[in-house]
Order: structure tokens, then C-alpha cells, then sequence
């Protein structure tokens, strides 16, 4: 039975075990009832992006860097279709909104945001700005005529590096003005909030040059190292003595170059956010070219100053005002792309994946990301990009995805929450196919990969096989794979007994109620339990003891 009360200041929805609250009045982001600011909150370590006051969960896909603009959005809204999602990630060009100093254009975001509602999809706009993939592309072209004002760094050799200095001060102070611009504009013309969160820069920092060895970056490194850095638990963080200081070579070591570049381009970006966030509080994140998390390779072998596994600690304390750093999983191999789900999953970082390919391969991870309590995951360049693609041939590219965005739309709400609450697990097939477990308290699942057939499976060609298990109580699971097969034991004082089904229901959910499609039993049973094919499949299961 639900009551409803109304009160001058609430609605009152009230049902057995819990209330919910919807407001009325102004919230305290100046909105009203459902148009509340997006936000991330944390509880336990874990984290969950609100949209409408709702845990949201960002099945996106990123257009190519060349198609946010408006002749090329009708094929970018036509990948968003194919691949089912319910976000797009796009970029806005800094030298596109400003082409003079102080004078701005707008209408390009005008046109994402009034796309993006008729096609009811959320946008996450890319400030392509200073950076974009290491270098300043981006940038104004009255600043690229004044290559001396706005300088690139210097490699070590004296010689030029294509990559944008951290230590111009007038180029900040460009970039904050102009992004600050950006967010003040978009408070006022998308209180609807289309736009649900902001990405700063693009994959900052340096190929070619571990840092800026300019006469100011030198005069900097061989000072002492700024007292932020300096405090206990930033340098245990980084496994230094607590009690260590000095210049940057003295306090760090081998590792003074990349440590400096890093703290050096964190505190551009970072002022650059805290203008934008002080008119304007929409979540703001930075994207992470990465480096190999196993191995540790050298500095010079991948995107230096950029914020990689290794200097996380030195950006959350030299850019504050992001309020997450995200992952571009590109890497290859399950053990390392896990071991990068597992680093950017911090009590004070946010798990989100965006950008990623779109290959099955990559699509399996996904599960992954819920499974942590992650807020997003997204496919980079969904889109043709004036290749020539129809609408048949990019459907069949991101089938992988698609079909699993397909399944998860009816039930965003309920995957975003369950991840929140820490209910959801998950596996995916390893190089070597091997069945893996997961522990569910009274039961364990084991989950074997392969297509399905009858009473056995076939191995898998490539690793793509997934399952992840969302624990409703401790007899009650909902199970959701593709390639997989699910088997149960029992754990603890029931070890060795007997067991079954009592229900395995197919269906989806809608509206927050599964609806069934269909019960399972027999034959799609027995034989330890149910397999799923390629097509991504929902079961509310039911064990019991005999």
C-alpha cells in the first residue's frame, strides 16, 4: 500500500520499509523538483553520479574529435541510435567559441544542446582546449600567432616539443577566462541540465619530453618542492620518507622529471577548473592517456605529466577542483586492464571509462566498471567520420556494445544503484577461457565461458564471455552475461548439501519492476545451471537447499 501526504514544502511517498522525498520547493541549486544539479556523492568508498537525484549510470558513446560540428552531428546522432546509449560525449573547440580575444560564440553548444534534448540523450562536453592529446592544437588562433607569448615546452636536448608550456601564465589565465565563459553559459541556457558532467582539457601532458626544461620550468625544479606535496600522507602515498624534503631531484628522486611535469600541468588544469566550478558546479573530470600498470615502464615511453596510475595522488592534491580522473582504456590484455579498473577505483576517485574501443574485446569490461561502483563506461569515435560508413556497416561496429547498452537501458536506475550499494559482482573470460567464481556469501557462483549449446559449450574463439551477479538477498541473485554459464555450490555450514533452482525467471526490467518473459527449467537447467548465448540475457533467480 502506498500513502501519499502533501505538506507546503514535501510530497510524501510512503511505503513499507522506506520514504521517498521528492521536493517541491527551490533546491539548493536554484532548480525545482527534478531539475536538480548532477553531482557525484560518495558513501563508503563508493560513489554514485545523480542525475534528477538518481543514480545514473552513463552507457555513452564519444564522437570522433572532428564531429561536434553541426554538419557532422547528423551521423553522430545515427551512431547514438545504433549504439543505444544514453549519453554522448562530444567535444567543444576552444578556437571555435573564441576566435577573438574576449568576444565568444556560443552557437555551437547551442546547437549540442538543443540536439541533444530532441533526441533525449545527456551530453558530456570535452573542453578541447590548451591540451588536446599532449599538444595545443586547440588553441585560438590569435594565440598560435604568438608562439612566443604562448610557448611549447623545451625538451632536454633545447630543441622544441610539440606540447604546450604549464608554466605560461597568460595562457591560463586565457583558458580560465574562456571556460569559465563556457560553464556561466551553460548555467543559463541548460537549466534542464542535458549537460551532466564536463571534461577539462584532453589527455594533458608531453610525448617526446618527460618535462618543460625551459629556463623558468628549470628554475622551478631546482627549488624546493611546494609544501602541498610535502605533507605525510601525500608522500607515503607516493612512497617517499613522510618526513622528506627539498628540491624535486632531492625529494623524489628518478622520478623528479615526471613528478614535476605532473604537479606542474595538474596546477594549470586545476585553476582552469576552479574558475569554471565557481560560476558554474557541474562535475568536472580530466581523461588519462595511460601507461602499462604492471610493467612500469619509463617516463619517456608514454604520456608524461599526464595523470597516469603512478601520480594520481599528485593531481588530486594540485587540482582539487576536478572532482575525478578518468581512465582511456586502450590497453590491451584482461590481467592489465583490470589492474587499471582497479588503481582509478579510489575512495576519492571516481570510477568512469571514458573513452575506450568498441570491440567486444573491450565491451566485456563494462561489467567491470558496474561491478565497481563506476558511473560510466563509453566507446571513443561511434561515429563515421565522413569515412563513408552507412547505417548498416557502423550498427555491425558497435554490436558489441549495443547490445548490452540494450539490455541495461530498462534497468540504468537499478544497475546504478546496485553498483552504488557494492551488490553487484562480475567476471569476464581471461586469455586462458578459465571458469571463474564469485563468492555470494551462503553460495558460490562458478562461471565457465563458451557459446551455448546443448548440455556443454564451445570455447570461446577470442575472451569476450561476461557474467555479472547482483545479489537481491542471500538466496535471490539476478544474473546477466553473454557466453557464459552459471553453476552454484554451497558455502559455509550448507558445504556438501544439496541444492536447486527454485526459480530462474527471464525477462528485463521496466519501470523498476521485472517483467517476466519467460520461466526457465528442465533441460535449460539442469546440467548445473543456465547458459547464456551472445545475446546479453536478465535472470531473477531463486536457489534453495533440498
Amino acid at each position: 500500500m502506498i500513502r501519499i501526504m502533501k505538506s507546503r514544502k514535501f510530497t510524501w511517498m510512503i511505503s513499507t520499509g522506506f520514504v521517498i522525498v521528492f521536493l517541491e520547493i527551490s533546491t539548493a541549486f536554484g532548480q525545482v523538483g527534478t531539475e536538480m544539479m548532477p553531482k557525484i556523492v560518495e558513501k563508503n568508498g563508493r560513489h554514485a553520479l545523480l542525475v534528477d537525484g538518481q543514480p545514473f549510470f552513463m552507457l555513452g558513446g564519444q564522437a570522433h574529435n572532428s564531429s561536434g560540428w553541426p554538419g557532422m552531428l547528423p551521423k553522430v546522432w545515427s551512431a547514438v541510435k545504433a549504439l543505444n546509449a544514453n549519453t554522448l560525449e562530444v567535444p567543444i573547440y576552444w578556437e571555435q567559441i573564441e576566435p577573438q580575444p574576449g568576444k565568444f560564440d556560443f552557437s555551437l553548444v547551442d546547437t549540442l544542446l538543443k540536439q541533444g534534448r530532441e533526441h533525449k540523450v545527456h551530453l558530456v562536453l570535452l573542453w578541447f582546449a590548451t591540451w588536446k592529446n599532449g599538444s595545443s592544437h586547440y588553441m585560438p588562433e590569435w594565440m598560435k600567432h604568438e608562439p612566443t607569448k604562448y610557448p611549447n615546452i623545451t625538451g632536454m636536448n633545447g630543441n622544441p616539443v610539440d606540447s604546450p608550456s604549464p608554466h605560461t601564465q597568460a595562457a591560463m589565465e586565457f583558458d580560465a577566462k574562456a571556460f569559465t565563459a563556457v560553464m556561466g553559459y551553460l548555467k543559463k541556457a541548460d537549466l534542464q541540465h542535458t549537460v551532466i558532467m564536463v571534461q577539462v582539457e584532453n589527455e594533458p601532458g608531453a610525448w617526446g619530453s618527460v618535462r618543460d626544461y625551459s629556463p623558468i620550468a628549470r628554475k622551478l625544479f631546482e627549488g624546493p618542492v611546494p609544501d602541498e606535496l610535502l605533507k605525510p600522507e601525500v608522500l607515503k602515498s607516493l612512497k617517499r620518507p613522510v618526513d622528506a624534503k627539498g628540491t624535486w631531484s632531492e625529494v623524489f628522486g628518478n622520478d623528479a622529471d615526471e613528478y614535476f611535469h605532473a604537479w606542474s600541468v595538474a596546477r594549470y588544469i586545476g585553476y582552469v577548473a576552479a574558475a569554471g566550478k565557481a560560476v558554474n558546479p557541474l562535475p568536472l573530470y580530466v581523461n588519462a592517456a595511460l601507461r602499462d600498470p604492471i610493467s612500469n615502464p619509463s617516463a619517456s615511453t608514454y604520456e608524461s605529466g599526464g595523470a597516469t596510475d603512478n601520480v594520481i595522488p599528485i593531481w588530486k592534491v594540485a587540482a582539487p577542483a576536478i572532482d575525478l580522473i578518468a581512465p582511456d582504456i586502450y590497453l590491451s590484455g584482461t590481467d592489465t586492464v583490470l589492474k587499471v579498473i582497479e588503481l582509478y577505483n579510489r575512495p576519492d576517485n571516481t570510477l568512469f571509462v571514458p573513452e575506450t574501443g568498441s570491440s567486444a574485446e573491450y565491451a566485456k569490461y563494462m561489467y567491470e566498471v558496474m561491478a565497481h561502483g563506476g558511473i560510466g563506461f563509453s566507446p571513443f569515435g561511434i561515429d563515421d567520420n565522413g569515412q563513408g560508413e552507412g547505417e548498416a556497416e557502423i550498427a555491425t561496429r558497435l554490436a558489441p556494445l549495443s547490445q548490452e547498452y540494450a539490455m541495461a537501458v530498462p534497468m540504468m536506475r537499478e544497475l546504478a544503484k546496485w553498483g552504488f550499494e557494492g551488490k553487484i559482482k562480475a567476471v569476464v573470460e581471461r586469455e586462458d577461457h578459465a571458469d571463474q567464481t564469485i563468492d555470494l556469501g551462503s553460495w558460490q557462483a562458478i562461471v565457465s565461458f563458451g557459446a551455448a549449446g546443448w548440455r556443454t559449450a564451445q570455447t570461446n574463439k577470442r575472451p569476450i564471455g561476461k557474467a555479472m551477479i547482483v545479489q537481491l538477498g542471500d538466496n535471490e541473485f539476478v544474473l546477466i552475461g553473454t557466453l557464459c554459464h552459471f553453476t552454484f555450490k554451497p558455502l559455509g555450514a550448507n558445504s556438501g548439501k544439496a541444492w536447486q533452482y527454485l526459480k530462474v525467471e527471464e525477462g528485463q526490467y521496466e519501470n523498476g519492476t521485472f517483467k517476466l518473459l519467460r520461466i526457465r527449467n528442465g533441460d535449460e537447467t539442469d546440467w548445473g545451471g543456465p547458459r547464456i548465448g551472445a545475446i546479453p540475457t536478465v535472470l531473477h533467480t531463486t536457489l534453495t537447499l533440498r
